[in-house]
């Protein structure tokens, strides 16, 4: 994770620990020791699709975790249940109550569980440089500052102050850019206005994983490039540089996060975001 923050790019951490730990060396322990099945509290379900098991979408739509766990296997969901997977979080909290757990009223996770209880701007000082640098517009015209390049992710909304000239910091208006480009060596962000300017129409895919099998290519699927996104529509193929996702419309997708392939509820794996291949 901060490897990949220090060259600019974004990780899912949370989806690498449900890949390495929870339904990795955990799970390989479980059923060592005898276990049939291992249960956890995330959002999703497994159902069935030509004898093999899928897994699919939590019932609650607003709380869907699908899109964390899609680099498990087939073998592995067929040794896995996910209880509250067809529950909303409302009837969750609700039985929580009604059974007495001291958790009934936790608010809802955010972050990283392994971070522990500071900011990830503090997390990441502990290994890697982030200091405060400028931020330029598409045309290379310095127009502000920024925290720290390591910080920010290519297609983020964020607030600056933008400034020409010898304007003075009181009369600088402060407003919302979309990150268009990280540099980390220099520690420069580069940002535009216009949404577009940060969204592609193509873009790779590495470190591909499919939950069954790999699909016939080219695929027609929906898509997200971010958790609790809207899916989009794409289609998936395979060229001599490698796996491409061509989205139907201009679309954020952020170097290091995943793009998470569904066919309708059913998720049917995805890969990291790498380089663009075209606007």
């Amino acid at each position: 994770m901060v490897a990949d923050y220090k060259k600019g790019i974004t990780p899912n951490p949370d989806i690498l620990c449900n890949e390495k730990i929870k339904f990795g060396a955990f799970m390989q322990w479980a059923l060592k020791e005898g276990a049939d099945i291992v249960a956890t509290g995330h959002y999703a379900q497994v159902g069935e699709r030509d004898g093999r098991a899928v897994l699919t979408r939590g019932a609650d739509a607003g709380k869907d975790q699908s899109y964390f766990l899609y680099r498990i296997s087939s073998e592995d969901l067929a040794h896995v249940i996910f209880p509250i997977g067809g529950m909303h979080k409302a009837d969750v909290r609700i039985r929580a109550r009604a059974f007495g757990l001291p958790i009934s009223e936790k608010p809802d996770s955010q972050g990283l569980c392994f971070v522990g209880d500071v900011s990830m701007h503090d997390f990441l000082c502990r290994f890697i440089s982030v200091e405060a640098g400028d931020v330029f517009d598409t045309k290379g015209i310095l127009v502000g500052r920024h925290d720290g390049a390591a910080l920010y992710t290519v297609g983020q909304r964020h607030g600056f102050t933008i400034g020409y000239g010898n304007q003075k910091s009181e009369d600088v208006p402060r407003t919302s850019q979309y990150i268009t480009a990280i540099d980390t060596v220099r520690n420069t962000l580069t940002v535009s206005a216009d949404r577009n300017d940060a969204a592609r129409k193509e873009t790779y895919l590495r470190d591909m994983h499919w939950i069954t099998t790999a699909p016939k290519f080219p695929l027609r699927a929906q898509v997200q490039a971010r958790y609790h996104e809207t899916p989009i529509a794409a289609v998936i193929s395979q060229t001599e540089k490698g796996i491409v996702c061509s989205f139907d419309a201009l679309h954020i997708a952020s170097p290091g996060q995943s793009l998470v392939i569904y066919d309708g509820d059913a998720c049917l794996g995805g890969g990291v975001i790498d380089v663009f291949s075209g606007r």
